[in-house]
């Protein structure tokens, strides 16, 4: 296995913003079951235009200064344009909207457990070359042995079906939001590494105002072919506690988390940052039990354990 007396600064600064996007990514487990009477469109939409909102702000604040000091201002190219708009449905909309209606069917536990698969995938499909298999098998190995024993604990204590809809269909929904933010990952990682002159703020700022404006666009087309709600949403009960969660979904799970996940895929293997979105799925466990004030049990606390573990051994790898 590679040894090294120490891990670069670059591996370092990579791993703490890595783990610190699972823990804003964490909090997107919950925010659908804070309040009642909003439908998955509408959190996945409140969510993106807040996000949206906040990097249009942020940017023009950067603006305002470079202006100020007589300097150019950065705007992307219709190519980088594109990119970010079908990055932020990959990994925004379209991810966040398949991830509710996930929950909604089948409660919070399960989805969290499939959307826990990705670093498995991410590890597999983008491996470094130069890397063994031998050397990425200990973390895989833990990974998958903590996911085993939260699938286990999940359908011994019956909470597969704790959601009020088809848990089979939640299943499905979990399931192709796996693969949607597997394939963001991966392309998203690929994109950074071959544009450096992008900063990662700023790549934060055009997904997220891309995310904004698929977000508007989601709505308006489902609001076409549907029938509009009886109760116009800010008339809802719990519209300020809705709107609060969107906020702190928006700003913290999408536009922080990205601007994290974008310094961590910079500096880190694909393999490597992978293995860290392990900890979205252990910081969404955390949140989940602190909202239904339970104790995790033996095993869960094994599995949680496990996923440090398999992380460890990761970076211990890839140094």
């Amino acid at each position: 296995m590679p040894t090294g007396p120490s891990l670069t600064s670059d591996m370092a600064v990579g791993i703490a913003a890595g783990v610190g996007a699972g823990a804003f990514w964490g909090m997107t487990f919950v925010a659908p079951l804070v309040v009642d009477g909003f439908t998955p469109l509408d959190f996945t939409v409140g969510r993106f235009v807040a996000c949206g909102l906040f990097a249009c702000v942020w940017l023009a604040w950067v603006h305002a200064r470079l202006a100020w000091q007589n300097r150019p201002a950065a705007w992307p190219t219709l190519a980088q344009m594109g990119t970010a708009l079908g990055l932020s449905v990959l990994g925004y909309t379209g991810y966040y909207w398949l991830l509710v209606l996930a929950i909604e069917d089948a409660g919070a536990a399960l989805p969290v457990l499939i959307i826990g698969t990705i670093p498995l995938w991410i590890m597999l499909l983008g491996k470094p070359h130069g890397l063994r298999w031998r050397h990425l098998l200990p973390g895989m190995a833990l990974t998958a042995a903590g996911m085993a024993l939260m699938m286990q604990v999940t359908a011994s204590e019956g909470e597969w079906v704790s959601g009020p809809g088809d848990w089979r269909r939640g299943v499905a929904f979990g399931v192709a939001a796996m693969v949607s933010w597997t394939a963001f990952g991966l392309l998203n990682a690929r994109w950074l590494k071959h544009h450096p002159e992008v900063n990662s703020t700023v790549w934060a700022n055009w997904l997220g105002v891309a995310a904004g404006l698929g977000a508007l666009l989601m709505w308006w087309g489902v609001g076409a072919v549907s029938e509009a709600p009886a109760t116009p949403m800010w008339a809802r009960e719990g519209w300020g506690v809705f709107v609060l969660v969107c906020s702190v979904t928006g700003i913290g799970s999408a536009w922080v988390a990205a601007v994290l996940w974008n310094m961590a895929s910079r500096r880190l293997p694909e393999s490597l940052a992978g293995q860290l979105i392990v900890s979205e799925t252990v910081f969404g466990l955390l949140y989940a039990f602190a909202w239904s004030g339970q104790w995790p049990a033996a095993m869960q606390a094994l599995a949680a354990v496990l996923f440090v573990l398999g992380i460890l051994a990761s970076i211990r790898a890839h140094r």
